[in-house]
């Protein structure tokens, strides 16, 4: 047998097709954390304005204006309300004039991503200083002394996001990509809401009680980590039953290539690029990062719509599953011994 007979033999045609997708979800890692996190900047940041009505507008105006639209400025009609809409994260910060002075105060919150309250505070300070003014900075949700850059919602969120799917890999490497029958598809859903329960108190426990790393609920974490490695584990099981083992290659696209870099861990999502801030909030890890930063520095709020994300790719993982054990499997092909005694 020739060298190239050995080859034929030992690299079949199925096997160069998935060393071809690896390649090239190789090449998609690469390109989307790139072109994600390779130059953050803030863009249309929701930004308040509390000032005197005769200065509100020409100061709105001013900050719009700002080269490259760093933010997207509103009227707000006093602190106190500034407050609160940064604490229900309809804002990520806000200007308070003094009138009766030259110091001016902006309001961040660094428990939302410490890298954008920095930016905030230094496009502020750049453009009082042109109008000959000095601001100093209060964060009214600030990111604990452990949570450095405020990074420990987005690690959690991860390491729930890869055991889902890794749990899911494992039950299809042991078992077949696809349910035999519903019975085992309903097994299996069961292994993964085990899986998920003990995988989101454990992640709570290490993050808070044993590394003081994230402050806020530990049930409500527990419960957040339970709802995301089951919605990941349950859509990889899906894909699973539907392409076979190239369904983890496609929990990995969708969780790890395109959800990773667009959860807005590293930067928030006011300063990725505009394809990333799109996508980021309907996948798994920033929905989980989301809701993680809200419960440990904004009260639990604004976290409805992250939750339905989150509860929707859990539902449409359980279905799939279970309705690709339902599918019919192709007839066997024809044995040499049936087709001998066909007349």
């Amino acid at each position: 047998m020739t060298f190239a007979d050995e080859v034929r033999n030992a690299v079949t045609p199925r096997a160069a097709l998935l060393v071809i997708g690896v390649l090239a979800l190789q090449l998609l890692f690469i390109a989307s954390y790139i072109g994600a996190l390779h130059h953050p900047k803030p863009t249309d940041v929701p930004f308040g304005v509390v000032a005197p009505q005769q200065a509100s507008a020409r100061l709105v105006a001013q900050l719009d204006g700002l080269p490259g639209g760093p933010l997207d400025p509103r009227t707000v009609s006093d602190e106190a309300t500034a407050r609160r809409q940064i604490l229900d994260r309809e804002l990520d910060g806000a200007l308070i004039v003094d009138p009766r002075g030259t110091r001016d105060t902006v309001l961040v919150a660094s428990g939302g991503g410490t890298v954008l309250a920095t930016s905030l505070t230094k496009i502020v300070k750049e453009a009082e200083a042109a109008e000959r003014r000095t601001v100093r900075a209060v964060d009214v949700a600030p990111a604990s002394r452990q949570d450095f850059d405020g990074l420990s919602a987005f690690y959690l969120a991860v390491g729930w996001c890869v055991g889902g799917y890794l749990c899911a890999s494992i039950l299809a490497i042991s078992a077949g990509t696809r349910p035999a029958n519903r019975q085992r598809a309903l097994i299996r859903t069961g292994v993964m809401a085990l899986y998920a329960i003990a995988g989101g108190i454990g992640g709570a426990l290490i993050i808070g009680p044993i590394l003081d790393a994230l402050p806020g609920s530990f049930w409500g974490l527990s419960g957040l980590g339970a709802l995301t490695v089951f919605a990941v584990g349950m859509i990889t099981l899906a894909l699973e039953g539907l392409t076979g083992i190239v369904g983890i290659g496609l929990a990995v696209l969708l969780v790890v290539i395109a959800g990773n870099p667009s959860a807005g861990g590293a930067f928030p999502l006011p300063m990725l690029p505009d394809f990333w801030r799109a996508i980021g909030p309907a996948l798994p890890p920033g929905a989980s990062t989301w809701t993680a930063r809200s419960i440990a520095y904004f009260h639990g709020n604004a976290v409805t719509g992250p939750l339905l994300v989150l509860s929707a790719w859990a539902a449409a993982g359980t279905a799939g599953t279970l309705l690709t054990a339902m599918r019919k499997k192709p007839n066997r092909p024809a044995t040499a011994a049936t087709a001998t005694d066909t007349p």
